[in-house]
């Protein structure tokens, strides 16, 4: 693990075993599993099973679960460890309604000492590391994370990674980092802290380790059709340089290689609509793109998608993409 390693956040539909691929190829440190429902899985629902699988070429690797009580999630998080990841990761920070609103993910935030306890049994029940994400509390009122933080490690997690929003806040809003970097500077915390939220930029990703001294930065949206993001961050934080951005016909190749991937791991129709999401993400800033991207979003048959973007190439070949880096970012 080099120092101030770059972690690629769990996200549903998004971090699954072609993404993850593409994101370890481009120097992502750690990678984590979609998030895991802890019902599902110990009712041994394909969906959720299929999410247990790992690849050798991507590790480390963690597995992370959410539910709302205890006995299924210590249950999920065996049947987890079985699938040899090499930490599990327990989700307290999920602002979606139906997940937040039965009390798990960042529902668990209201309830402290069963996220605790929740916590402390996973704990023992399991021999790999087990790590948290949360948030910083639910709301404005009750931003917690500072006592959270000492409770959860005090049953032995093994890093925390906070994301710097309150769950009301969902994604809007900037994150907050001062009560990440305060968690990091209390003198009672040990144990690595993540910090997340709003990492769209390699100086983005410099200014969090050098302003609140976090113990590695976790990237989550700003990967969407993105993954060489890890690889800019990383020379940039070893040389201060930034690296130009990849060309049109490198973009191609690479959603072909996702594209292959995604294929391969999920099957023709699967593969094909979990792509989707990224397509243009690959080709944001090409100029006159409409027509193209609907047919990266509607065509059904891999012969098709691969002709699509070999067009890309084609007819944009020559368009400069330095000037498609995102602009007016504010530093975390």
């Amino acid at each position: 693990m080099p120092d101030r390693p770059l972690f690629l956040a769990p996200m549903e539909d998004v971090t699954d075993p072609s993404f993850r691929f593409m994101c370890k190829r481009f120097g992502a440190d750690v990678v984590y599993s979609e998030f895991i429902s802890s019902d599902g899985l110990i009712r041994d629902a394909a969906k959720s099973l299929a999410k247990l699988t790992i690849l050798a070429s991507e590790r480390p690797v963690g597995i992370q679960l959410y539910g709302h009580l205890i006995e299924p999630m210590v249950e999920a998080a065996r049947r987890a460890e079985a699938a040899r990841p090499d930490l599990i990761d327990i989700n307290f920070g999920c602002p979606v309604k139906k997940i937040a609103n039965r009390g798990a993910g960042s529902g668990m935030m209201r309830d402290v000492p069963l996220m605790v306890e929740m916590t402390r049994q996973i704990v023992q029940a399991v021999r790999v590391p087990v790590t948290v994400k949360t948030r910083l509390g639910w709301d404005e009122e009750h931003k917690n994370i500072e006592e959270i933080a000492e409770r959860l490690q005090d049953v032995g997690i093994a890093a925390l990674t906070i994301h710097g929003r309150t769950r009301n806040q969902m994604y809007k809003g900037q994150a907050d980092w001062t009560l990440i970097g305060r968690v990091k500077n209390n003198p009672r915390i040990t144990i690595p802290i993540i910090g997340n939220g709003d990492i769209a930029s390699p100086e983005q990703a410099k200014t969090a380790f050098d302003r609140y001294g976090v113990d590695g930065v976790m990237i989550g949206r700003a990967t969407y059709g993105r993954p060489w993001l890890f690889r800019e961050c990383r020379h940039f934080l070893d040389t201060g340089e930034l690296l130009p951005q990849p060309s049109v016909a490198e973009r191609v190749e690479l959603a072909k290689l996702h594209l292959t991937k995604s294929l391969e791991f999920k099957g023709g129709k699967v593969g094909i609509l979990e792509m989707r999401r990224h397509f243009s993400s690959y080709f944001k800033g090409l100029p006159n793109f409409k027509e193209t991207r609907m047919k990266l979003v509607t065509q059904n048959s891999p012969e098709e998608l691969f002709a699509t973007l070999d067009s890309i190439t084609e007819q944009w070949g020559d368009f400069d993409m330095s000037n498609t880096i995102p602009s007016g970012i504010t530093p975390p």
